[in-house]
């Protein structure tokens, strides 16, 4: 298992590059976190993530948490950790200044994020469910809400949890049974959750459930669920905590990875019914939530790209050491890394892993654009770039993330597939990342129907004449012609889908794994064009050449799949109407 490091300068190069992060900062909200400021905090996130958190990793899988007397015993590799971390502010960067937070963009959080996420990924996902909370709170909390609740949100005293899926209602939230019965100035919530993301634990003083449940005389479907808060421990007047509230946890799932997150089943009412208050709108519940897990979505696409630099690391280090056969130009027995399938199995984890960070990282700071720019008109256009970037940096990142943790383990050989080598924890805990927060098929559903039909292309267009901008400027002639056509496959795929709009479903996850391949080389292109000018004027940096390296392999060894999924999307779709599955 592989010291984990980060990678600060690549960071650093992104956000200086390809955010354009000294503009970003000077926008209303953002005067404290300058660029020095930045720069002088992310090595010490990476000090105590590299340090304190990475370590954790391999013993909290191999001693997962655990169920006891109704309640959830965490592994004791976690013991302390989280309140390190919480001491040390790292949970409360992104979060309001009127609530205890430090203010700094979501894209810094961002990067901060991705260091835990590497250094254990199913312990970030306390925090990442604590911030969706803290998200449809400031979007549909009440004031008397936002003051009771968000301090301790915000700093992490308190996490934070989704409570959607039931054992009869996956992703069709339609079918949510969980009862709702008002009492007085609360509510009586009744039912059971499963799959909750750090459902219960005690790292945390008290949790924080956003739960779906309908009242006794809500209409059917989705348009009678409502959203409600359900605190653990029930809150006094004083802002002190009471007695628990009804509702506990009743299994902890055994799953295929991320075994330090405890995935809970919980039952709610059990003794006359939790007490819980309304968040939003009656009856708009899926509205308040869907906030909440877009929010989730784009944590959860840069999870993959976190993972994949794990396993990158790791399988490079290998790479390193292990010595086997000879090699031309290598006196003696060469360590693998010298052979030329190995350097491309290492080459494809690198190439994938960059480009998911820069679309993750683009989209995330068009998001603090929607939220802070003083131009409306560019809130609007960030705002909607976001919206058409969700999918692609949830559902492309995610099955980047699948390939390169398999490459990771293909690399270490027969050793692999050896559970104390750690390479397979990497692909098995990125084995959820496609299904959580909607599956990949929901995604590429969600890009073609609401990001392309519903305004008959109108946002998707815009993105391709800003990729067209770039190409006309590309430093880089042999990136700039093979970008231009790129273009051109992005153009037929969506004329052909507006064209054909009754194929859409059957194409969807074709379109969405073009545009994601398509969007994803676009960002590595402008990065390469940045170093290409920089090593023009002078500058024999070696992370320069790599980054026009890595977008060469790229476009010659990855953006090729284009042409299988353009002819997929083209093709007579009949045939999956033919096909029987009896």
């Amino acid at each position: 298992m592989t010291v984990y490091k980060v990678p600060q300068q690549e960071l650093q190069f992104i956000l200086e590059h390809l955010v354009n992060y000294s503009e970003l900062c000077a926008l209303p909200g953002f005067e404290d976190a300058s660029p020095d400021m930045v720069a002088a905090i992310l090595p010490e996130a990476a000090r105590f993530f590299e340090q304190v958190v990475a370590p954790t990793n391999w013993p909290s899988n191999t001693q997962p948490a655990y169920l006891k007397d109704n309640q959830v015993i965490t592994s004791p590799a976690l013991d302390g950790v989280y309140q390190q971390m919480v001491a040390a502010g790292w949970c409360s960067l992104s979060g309001s200044t009127q609530y205890g937070g430090a203010g700094f963009p979501a894209v810094i959080d961002a990067v901060v994020q991705e260091m835990l996420q590497s250094a254990n990924v199913g312990f970030s996902l306390l925090p990442t469910l604590t911030r969706g909370v803290i998200h449809a709170l400031n979007l549909y909390g009440s004031d008397e809400q936002k003051d009771r609740y968000l301090h301790k949100l915000i700093s992490g005293v308190w996490s934070g949890t989704m409570n959607l899926t039931e054992p009869q209602a996956g992703s069709d939230l339609s079918a949510v049974k969980t009862k709702a019965v008002p009492n007085g100035d609360h509510y009586l919530i009744s039912g059971q959750k499963i799959y909750i993301t750090w459902g219960d634990h005690e790292q945390a003083e008290n949790i924080i459930h956003l739960v779906l449940a309908r009242l006794p005389d809500a209409p059917e479907g989705n348009q009678g669920i409502s959203l409600f808060l359900v605190p653990k421990y029930t809150i006094n007047t004083d802002g002190s905590l009471g007695p628990r509230n009804d509702v506990k946890p009743v299994g902890v799932e055994h799953k295929l990875g991320i075994h330090s997150s405890p995935t809970c089943t919980l039952a709610f009412g059990d003794n006359g019914g939790a007490i819980g208050y309304l968040v939003g709108p009656l009856n708009q519940g899926l509205m308040c939530m869907f906030s909440m897990m877009n929010h989730a979505r784009l944590a959860v696409g840069h999870q993959g790209v976190s993972v994949g630099e794990r396993a990158y690391q790791q399988a490079v280090e290998y790479a390193s050491q292990r010595v086997q056969g000879a090699v031309q130009g290598v006196q003696g027995r060469a360590s693998i890394i010298h052979h030329p399938d190995v350097k491309r199995m290492l080459a494809q984890m690198r190439a994938l892993t960059e480009a998911g960070r820069a679309m993750s990282l683009y989209t995330i700071a068009a998001e603090d654009r929607a939220s802070h720019h003083v131009d409306e008109e560019v809130r609007q256009l960030s705002a909607e770039r976001v919206e058409i970037m969700t999918p692609l940096v949830k559902g492309w990142c995610t099955e980047m993330a699948m390939e390169t943790t398999s490459l990771g383990v293909q690399v270490h050989g027969g050793m692999g597939f050896i559970e104390e080598t750690g390479a397979a924890q990497h692909m098995r805990d990125a084995r959820i990342l496609p299904i959580y927060e909607g599956t990949n098929g929901i995604q590429a559903l969600d890009f073609i129907g609401r990001k392309c039909l519903r305004d008959k292309g109108k946002g998707i267009q815009q993105l391709i004449t800003e990729m067209t901008e770039s190409a006309n400027n590309c430093s880089c002639k042999t990136l700039q012609e093979i970008l231009f056509a790129t273009i051109e496959q992005c153009q037929s795929a969506l004329e052909h889908v507006l064209q054909n709009s009754h194929k859409a479903s059957f194409v969807a996850y074709q379109f969405m794994m073009l545009f994601g391949n398509s969007m994803a080389f676009w960002q590595l292109s402008i990065l390469a064009c940045v170093a290409q000018k920089k090593m023009d004027a002078g500058d024999s940096d070696k992370f320069l050449s790599q980054k026009i390296a890595t977008a060469q392999f790229y476009s010659t060894q990855i953006l090729p799949r284009n042409h299988a999924h353009l002819e997929a999307i083209v093709s007579d779709a009949k045939c999956v109407d033919e096909l029987s599955f009896d």
